[in-house]
């Protein structure tokens, strides 16, 4: 990085995360080149952002369609190797599910900057990728509107905190009942008040499961027991979390709720960017800001994940995977909303747990709860 510029690769680039990076990444040409683009199926963006950015590498999950890609334009690597590789100062971790675990880890062992939107990878495996990180020199810079908010928040202080407190929007029926949360469509679903986001955040933040997640990740990422970590609902997005401290002082960090303001603050860390193209608050037409308790027992997905991450092992892996082939059954209309929370909670109660596992463990309790799931969902009626 002699040259001041920042040579980034971007791990689901094409996904809602991965699209806003590359936005702000297009703000400053002079700040960071793109080296690396990463995507799944859709071939027809990544090719476009091959164009505009010509990065050196590119992954693409559907190898059939590598023809289809602009020529001359870049090796394509695995995603592993793109995320260790020696011409990356940055990995940005924008894969949704444990597709983010096995670059996340190399990264770590690699001792790259990983500015991270993956909650998996810490969730599944914190464990042993903070200690790579740690061994390594590598850093984690979280993404997520709420870490960074905690992150922000920290910096500069002695370690005196009391808690982390996590806000969230509550998503689209927090004030639905238990009955007619279970006549909720996938349409429905999709559909969150504050946020943009992909399918999966989308549909966790629905049943508070991706608040849970986050519990798990502040866990890894702020080296801080469960029992100081709280979760508050704040509908309108825009305290994104919040940090209290032994003496009682509270420190917040608040903006509008655009993912581009925490990518920007993870990719230009230690240095804050003025760009045009964000959002600002305007305070005069702030008319209330509220919080309020979850509800644990309609939204039961929020104490289950954290639960999982008390006991720990690979608890917190089982929960991931078994959310996510849930997920996947209820887009298909194969199960209602509630069943979500259901199978994960029956899955759980299934599972021999490990503790301090390794890798195969965690990848061998991943694929028993995907497993578990699609058996189970056969006898939990429609």
């Amino acid at each position: 990085m002699g040259s001041g510029i920042k040579r980034v690769a971007v791990l689901g680039s094409t996904g809602s995360i991965g699209q806003q990076t590359l936005a702000v990444i297009g703000a400053f040409p002079e700040r960071f080149r793109v080296v690396g683009l990463a995507a799944g199926e859709n071939t027809g963006l990544l090719a476009k952002q091959i164009r505009q950015f010509r990065p050196r590498f590119f992954y693409c999950q559907n190898v059939g369609a590598v023809d289809s890609l602009p020529e001359g334009y870049g090796e394509r690597l695995e995603l592993a190797e793109m995320a260790s590789h020696p011409d990356v100062d940055v990995v940005v971790i924008a894969t949704s599910g444990k597709a983010g675990l096995g670059p996340t880890l190399a990264a770590a062992k690699a001792g790259k900057v990983i500015a991270l939107a993956n909650k998996e990878s810490l969730v599944m495996a914190g464990e042993i990728i903070t200690g790579e990180a740690r061994l390594h020199g590598a850093r984690i810079l979280p993404v997520d509107s709420e870490h960074s908010a905690i992150w922000q928040c920290l910096e500069g202080e002695m370690p005196s905190v009391a808690r982390l407190i996590l806000t969230a929007s509550g998503g689209p029926f927090r004030n639905l009942t238990r009955a007619q949360l279970e006549k909720v469509t996938a349409e429905q679903a999709l559909g969150h008040p504050t946020w943009q986001m992909g399918k999966k955040v989308t549909l966790d933040s629905a049943t508070l499961m991706n608040k849970g997640l986050e519990v798990i990740e502040a866990h890894w990422l702020f080296d801080t027991p469960f029992e100081n970590i709280e979760v508050v609902i704040h509908p309108q997005s825009i305290v994104h979390s919040m940090v209290e401290f032994v003496d009682g002082s509270i420190k917040a960090q608040l903006g509008c709720p655009d993912m581009r303001l925490p990518i920007q603050y993870a990719l230009s860390y230690p240095e804050r960017l003025a760009n045009r193209q964000l959002p600002r608050l305007d305070w005069s037409r702030l008319s209330q800001l509220t919080f309020e308790p979850p509800d644990l027992d309609t939204f039961p997905c929020l104490r289950l994940a954290v639960e999982a991450g008390k006991k720990g092992g690979t608890c917190p892996a089982v929960v991931c995977a078994a959310d996510e082939a849930a997920v996947l059954l209820f887009l298909d209309r194969r199960i209602k909303f509630t069943d979500i929370a259901l199978l994960v909670e029956r899955a759980l109660e299934k599972h021999q747990a490990v503790a301090h596992p390794t890798l195969d463990d965690i990848m061998a309790a991943d694929g028993w709860a995907r497993e578990q799931v699609r058996r189970m969902a056969e006898g939990v009626g429609h």
